[in-house]
């Protein structure tokens, strides 16, 4: 007997059509919310691919996390999920303006130009994204994963700190022999863990110092061991690491944790157990030799910089400020109205326009876009730079007044990222667009599971 088809009756071939399409959306969100996974792992471990595994690959791993950033818009955009807002359009328009300059007036480098407009085409968009692509259950659980990964990468930049630059440990970019750690003190150098620079180590501890301490103020989400064990990893790192910036991380998350103990007094009681955690963990830690050693390095070198910058104020103001008013205020009259040409005060850019890793126009963010872009684009960039900040201070600050931790959390290392965040490294770019979009995925619910019911009879 012949099958025949007969048509649904219109109610049952909507409801059809309606289940098809949500299951379609549902198949593009676990493959974009891959994606971030993916862009997540290569931030941390990009470094070691290019200095261990794939070194001949080095200089196209460079930028091996941007096909994903744009993948990841593109798609997202395309499904609805990613809207065009003021800031995106305007840091577009400034981006295309300043490309045609740079192509017109400037360095006249269709490669200097696109690595230096990726930035902003890609990757600023990428944060909402992100925030749209995640919720809070997926920011969690990257924490705990983060956590985990703090242990051995402890061990790693121990291993590098105490080895000589020659070890295997201690490779370069491209599995060059001299050596990736950074003048330290004492004749120890600055570990790079698995990144490509000593920076991306100092902004990893300073990434998860901000989970720890929410997770101490928040028992009960993540292994009480687990959450000891990196709470060591990020003590040590800070000797380990002979970084300021990585000390100054902290003592801004300590901060915003005490700030958050103030409007909910509910977690003093967590707030001064999390002290005495790290009290305790500091106490252990000074008996070992290996601590008491790079705390002597750290310290020597703390001592140091401070009195070659006139102190305690002298580091704020210079590192944090980053020359913030003098990049604007005191703009040379040699940087041209249209600027030198976008991408130009990068490394990358520096290479491709005279063959050595030199800073042609800025060492500092706000001065390098200012030198690039010129003095009206660029403080365009800035101003939309800091009013993203400004807008997710006052929606973490909103949740922090119903005791929400989270968000407020991460805004702690995020306002260290986005302002004048050194985006025209990778890994500071990568932090930034990563913490940023994790910001805004914690400020939403979870999305509750779906099942489906069968429409057949």
């Amino acid at each position: 007997m012949q099958n025949i088809n007969l048509p649904l009756p219109l109610n049952t071939a909507i409801a059809q059509r309606k289940k098809e399409k949500l299951i379609g959306a549902l198949s593009t969100m676990k493959l974009l919310k891959k994606g971030v996974w993916l862009y997540f792992i290569l931030l941390i471990f990009e470094g070691a691919l290019r200095k261990w595994f794939l070194p001949a690959l080095s200089t196209p791993l460079l930028i091996v996390r941007d096909p994903i950033a744009l993948g990841i818009v593109w798609i997202a955009w395309k499904r609805g999920l990613l809207h065009l807002n003021p800031n995106i359009i305007a840091i577009w328009v400034v981006t295309a303006i300043s490309i045609v300059f740079s192509m017109t007036f400037g360095h006249k480098n269709p490669m200097v130009a696109f690595y230096g407009a990726r930035v902003f085409l890609f990757h600023f968009p990428l944060i909402y994204a992100i925030g749209k692509i995640f919720d809070r259950n997926d920011v969690i659980q990257l924490g705990r994963i983060t956590l985990w990964i703090a242990v051995p990468m402890v061990i790693l930049i121990a291993l590098q700190f105490y080895s000589p630059q020659s070890a295997w440990v201690n490779r370069g970019v491209g599995g060059s022999e001299e050596g990736a750690g950074f003048s330290g003190a004492l004749g120890y150098f600055r570990p790079p863990g698995t990144f490509s620079f000593t920076n991306g180590n100092g902004m990893f501890f300073g990434f998860v110092g901000a989970y720890v301490l929410y997770f101490w103020l928040n028992p009960g989400q993540v292994n009480k061991a687990l959450l000891v064990a990196a709470t060591l990893a990020v003590l040590a790192s800070i000797s380990l690491s002979i970084s300021r910036t990585l000390f100054f991380e902290l003592l801004v998350s300590l901060s915003f944790a005490v700030i958050g103990v103030c409007y909910k007094p509910k977690y003093i009681g967590r707030m001064v157990m999390a002290l005495l955690g790290i009290t305790l963990a500091l106490a252990v830690l000074s008996q070992t030799e290996f601590f008491q050693t790079a705390t002597e390095a750290f310290t020597h070198r703390f001592e140091t910089a401070n009195e070659n910058e006139g102190g305690l104020e002298g580091v704020l103001g210079d590192r944090y400020m980053g020359g913030m008013v003098g990049a604007i205020a005191g703009v040379p009259v040699s940087i041209p109205l249209v600027g030198f040409g976008i991408g130009m005060g990068t490394n990358v850019g520096a290479m491709l326009l005279t063959g050595d890793l030199v800073f042609l126009i800025s060492e500092e963010e706000w001065g390098r876009l200012i030198g690039e872009m010129g003095a009206p684009l660029g403080i365009l960039i800035i101003i939309i730079r800091l009013k993203l900040c400004y807008e997710l201070t006052l929606a973490c600050f909103r949740r922090l007044k119903k005791g929400d931790l989270l968000p407020w959390m991460l805004l702690s290392f995020c306002l260290l990222c986005i302002p004048q965040g050194q985006w025209g490294q990778p890994t500071a770019l990568g932090f930034g667009t990563m913490v940023a979009g994790l910001v805004i995925a914690s400020l939403r619910t979870p999305r509750k599971k779906i099942h489906f019911a069968s429409t057949s009879k």
